[in-house]
């Protein structure tokens, strides 16, 4: 059996149809879906970028963090948990590349190649398509002031975006490293997913393989062709806004975050037809019969949800943690079932082993989910803990906590009656508070690591609190 594995970076999973989305147009998704089993809640072990990626290549937790550094030409530092495999961890490419596959790896997100990181380990073939974000991948020509200006609205010109430096840097930036693109094969779902369909058409004398594709998109910058952006807002009449402000919604006007909301959702689409490409090639190469795909989402972003447009960890909302799995069976095993089972993102690698018959030479922490997704098992989690530095979240049934490790800054909320977490009840139920606090701590070792504290406050940890 083959393996595709499919990771989509900031894609909430409330964006998306077969998850009860009436407005963007994601029909590859949904018809993947339709053949798979689908997650409800699937969560995170830790965010953001770079943990998910470990504990996906790995299937082992990387919170709390412990023996973290920082590294240099780190995006920044102060990130738990943000930074490269382990040596002393077997990637799950580096076991199948032992047992005979075909191994490959292809994406936009950058941050696996900074200096110190090693996320290519395992595969026979990897590409990396240079130019995301603020990639240094091009130095010129500089874009007119105009230009930049035109992406920005005026009380944003002058002030930091997030943690990092001036929304004019960023956006400056990302347009010098996209100057040459003309048409919608040049953008980057595109280009990701193209590259994919051509590594199967190469490679079509593999006895079996494992391939990779990691699309950063539709994570920001958000500037979808015109063509996608029309479908949410068809109007010319503001600021083309395609970077996240990392702070509070209001900032920007509601027209202008309308804006954004349709950039976001142009990028969503957009991912989704090039899926659907890389789909079809596989349907002509006859190869959906004998291949396991799995489709994962590392995390979402709030779009003006408690007035924010951003991610964080604190509050560490279900925008933001709420995740996208399907697995396809190539068997149709759970074809079109749903599973409403708490799981997390570090099972994928355990699963796909299991479906394998592969055995990994050392212990993984995720547990094999297809018994469960198929009703033949017992719920395994009754909670599932999520670290962002030194802030938590933790939820059950019925509870959703958000905190520091230690319980400063609670934020609680019952799921039954305020799904949207809209009416923080900390207050009122210190017990409650106290018992999701305990699981954290547990599930973080039964202790509170010294320099999480330490982290209070550092870039890339919690850029915003609430009050």
């Amino acid at each position: 059996m083959n393996v595709v594995l499919i990771i989509i970076d900031t894609l909430r999973q409330d964006h998306v149809g077969c998850y009860g989305n009436k407005w963007i147009k994601t029909p590859y998704l949904d018809s993947l879906a339709k053949e798979s089993v689908l997650f409800t809640h699937a969560y995170p072990e830790s965010l953001p970028t770079l943990p998910v990626r470990r504990v996906l290549q790995t299937g082992c937790r990387i919170f709390p963090f412990v023996g973290h550094k920082d590294y240099k030409g780190n995006l920044f530092t102060g990130a738990p948990g943000w930074g490269p495999v382990l040596e002393e961890r077997d990637t799950i490419a580096e076991i199948l590349q032992r047992n005979g596959y075909r191994t490959a790896f292809v994406t936009d997100t950058y941050h696996q190649f900074k200096p110190s990181m090693n996320f290519h380990r395992g595969f026979d073939e990897w590409t990396w398509i240079r130019g995301q974000e603020t990639d240094p991948y091009r130095s010129g020509p500089i874009p007119s002031k105009e230009e930049v200006l035109n992406h920005i609205p005026e009380n944003l010109r002058t002030k930091t975006k997030g943690t990092g430096g001036k929304f004019t840097d960023f956006v400056r930036k990302y347009l010098i490293n996209v100057a040459d693109r003309n048409y919608e094969e040049d953008y980057f779902p595109a280009r990701v997913f193209k590259t994919g369909a051509n590594w199967l058409e190469r490679n079509q004398d593999a006895e079996k393989f494992f391939l990779v594709l990691d699309s950063f998109d539709p994570h920001e910058p958000w500037d979808p062709p015109t063509s996608y952006r029309k479908l949410y807002d068809p109007d010319d009449d503001t600021i083309d806004l395609l970077a996240s402000l990392y702070g509070p919604a209001d900032q920007i006007s509601p027209r202008v975050l309308k804006r954004l909301r349709a950039n976001y959702a142009g990028e969503v689409t957009l991912v989704d037809r090039w899926l659907g490409y890389f789909l079809e090639k596989m349907k002509n190469l006859r190869l959906m019969d004998n291949t396991l795909i799995a489709v994962i989402s590392d995390h979402g972003h709030c779009i003006g949800e408690h007035n924010i447009v951003g991610k964080q960890g604190h509050p560490m909302s279900r925008e933001i943690c709420d995740l996208v799995l399907m697995i396809r069976h190539p068997r149709g095993e759970g074809r079109g079932t749903t599973c409403d089972s708490l799981v997390y993102n570090f099972d994928l690698p355990a699963t796909i082993l299991a479906r394998l018959g592969i055995e990994s030479d050392k212990p993984m922490d995720g547990k094999d989910i297809w018994p469960l997704a198929l009703g033949k098992d017992d719920e395994i989690y009754d909670h599932v803990t999520c670290g962002w530095g030194p802030m938590v979240m933790v939820r059950d049934k019925r509870w959703w906590y958000n905190a520091y490790l230690w319980g400063e800054a609670p934020l609680l909320y019952d799921l039954e009656a305020d799904p949207k977490l809209r009416n923080n009840i900390a207050k009122e139920y210190p017990d409650i508070c106290e018992k999701m606090k305990n699981l954290a701590v547990t599930d973080a070792g039964g202790k509170i690591p010294e320099f999480l504290r330490k982290a209070t406050g550092a870039p890339g940890c919690s850029p915003l609190l609430a009050k």
